[in-house]
């Protein structure tokens, strides 16, 4: 009887030991078991895929697409900022057709075209004193310019101006020029913050601690993210203290212009604004104070750090290449005196080799290393079935450096966009994909092409430039959503002789 009883009981530990892994266990598989078929890295315990994104970091893509194909199943380490979650980036159904015919007009030719006056004047200010270096110098002196960091104040004006009809104060005037109305005051401090979250706000691998529980077990992420929030000093503590800086500046800065009934309709804001008072009851419902807040952050985000990336990205890769540099002075000097302003139809079809050198750019040194994108339906990529609710990562960086499309990828070469090379011709028309691609394309090409256009044209007219000796190669980037560099973009600046 004894013996009878014992061994029930022990049954009945086992299984419900059993149970208890499995109910322990089936929320780490669940999330992986309708990809299971499709290849990737086995995961190691208690590191996830934690060592193949310290040992590769933003080449990690690449490695992996070697070794599994061009589809392969990896955790996906970020979560969306709360801002982004609410805006057009993660919106859907009904709702995002709605945000996005909305906010169109503010990217047509004709209001393009009239803001090229406020992007030279602002691009004019920012670069006017330079700090210059000539040959004689001592190579000790301070004449080093961190470059990116100028890129990114020149890219939040231009923003600040056309999003957000605001002086957002980053570039010095005459004390006569500076506005002290409560409106601009608002968005100084707004815009001081999106600085630091960008620049200074480090959020990588080496510090957050949910970041790195993300990869190794993506659905514990946001529970200890929560946890780790609130610990003083920690980076998830950092970054949420910065987040809600950021909002509550963002709330503040909506708050006061949806008070301005005369704002009229020739920025971002005001467009969005004009839309949620309208008597249309869809656009009403939609267009919600938070979302109002977060599609105008998301101009930002979206419009700045990639622009300021890019431009960046390029002054660095002419510099390297004098013959590249040759032609491209060559083309902007022949284009007229250098007091002359070009205008959107100039900008699209008088500076091609321009447009090669920004294309190839690109190409090197994709802004993201990749495109999001979450499966509406059941669908088939590669042979693979993937599920409804699946999110689909391409990944640009690849793409970009696929010699079957760019031979010689690693060298920077703006002639291979030459319309009348071979190259270009046979080239698969989707293995370019700077801004995506399909309906959710980014609707700022134009913008922020014009924008780039005519910063380079203004500074190529003036300056050369060449690398600090204190200017690591390759550039050292931070892994993220957007890249970012690392240490910044050290360049000297040459005046030209005129």
């Amino acid at each position: 009887m004894i013996t009878t009883s014992w061994y029930a009981i022990k049954g009945f530990l086992e299984a419900a030991s059993l149970a208890s892994v499995f109910f322990t266990l089936m929320p780490l598989i669940a999330p992986y078991w309708p990809v299971r078929k499709v290849p990737g890295p086995p995961t190691i315990p208690l590191l996830g895929h934690i060592h193949l994104l310290s040992r590769y970091g933003p080449d990690v893509f690449s490695v992996l697409a070697k070794q599994y194909g061009p589809v392969f199943s990896v955790p996906a380490p970020i979560l969306g900022h709360p801002i982004h979650q609410r805006g057009l980036m993660f919106s859907n159904g009904t709702q995002w057709p709605t945000m996005r015919n909305t906010i169109l007009s503010v990217y047509q030719p004709s209001h393009l075209s009239s803001l090229i006056p406020t992007m030279q004047s602002i691009i004019e200010s920012a670069t006017e004193n330079l700090p210059t270096w000539s040959e004689d110098q001592n190579e000790e002196g301070e004449e080093d310019f961190i470059f990116s960091e100028l890129t990114l104040k020149i890219a939040s004006e231009v923003i600040g101006k056309a999003s957000f009809g605001f002086d957002f104060g980053l570039i010095k005037k005459p004390s006569s020029e500076v506005s002290l109305n409560e409106e601009d005051t608002i968005a100084k401090d707004f815009v001081k913050q999106h600085i630091y979250s960008t620049t200074k706000l480090k959020m990588d691998l080496k510090g957050s601690f949910s970041v790195i529980l993300g990869v190794i077990c993506p659905i514990l992420q946001q529970p200890f993210q929560r946890i780790w929030e609130r610990i003083p000093g920690k980076i998830d503590w950092k970054v949420n203290r910065s987040n809600h800086n950021l909002s509550s500046k963002l709330d503040q800065i909506v708050e006061k212009r949806a008070k301005n009934k005369d704002r009229g309709t020739k920025d971002f804001l005001s467009l969005v604004l004009n839309a949620r008072e309208s008597d249309h009851e869809r656009l009403h419902k939609f267009f919600t104070p938070d979302y109002v807040s977060a599609l105008a952050y998301e101009q930002l985000l979206s419009g700045a750090a990639t622009t300021s990336f890019t431009l960046s990205t390029i002054l660095y890769l002419v510099a390297d290449h004098p013959e590249v540099e040759k032609k491209l002075l060559k083309e902007i000097d022949g284009f007229g005196e250098h007091d002359l302003i070009p205008t959107a139809h100039d900008l699209q079809h008088k500076f091609p080799y321009l447009d090669q050198v920004l294309r190839e750019a690109m190409r090197y040194y994709p802004t993201s290393p990749l495109i999001a994108r979450e499966a509406v339906k059941d669908v088939e990529i590669g042979g693979y079935a993937l599920p409804k609710g699946t999110w689909i990562w391409m990944a640009v960086g690849v793409l970009a450096q696929d010699p079957k499309n760019f031979p010689e990828p690693n060298k920077f070469r703006p002639e291979r966009y030459d319309p009348t090379c071979e190259e270009e011709k046979q080239r698969h028309p989707y293995a370019f994909l700077p801004f995506g691609i399909g309906p959710r394309q980014c609707l700022g090409i134009k913008f922020t092409t014009q924008e780039m256009k005519l910063t380079l044209i203004h500074l190529y007219r003036r300056y050369k430039f060449q690398h600090s000796p204190k200017m690591e190669r390759p550039l050292a980037l931070d892994y993220g959503i957007i890249y970012n560099f690392k240490y910044g973009v050290k360049l000297r600046v040459i005046k030209r002789s005129t």
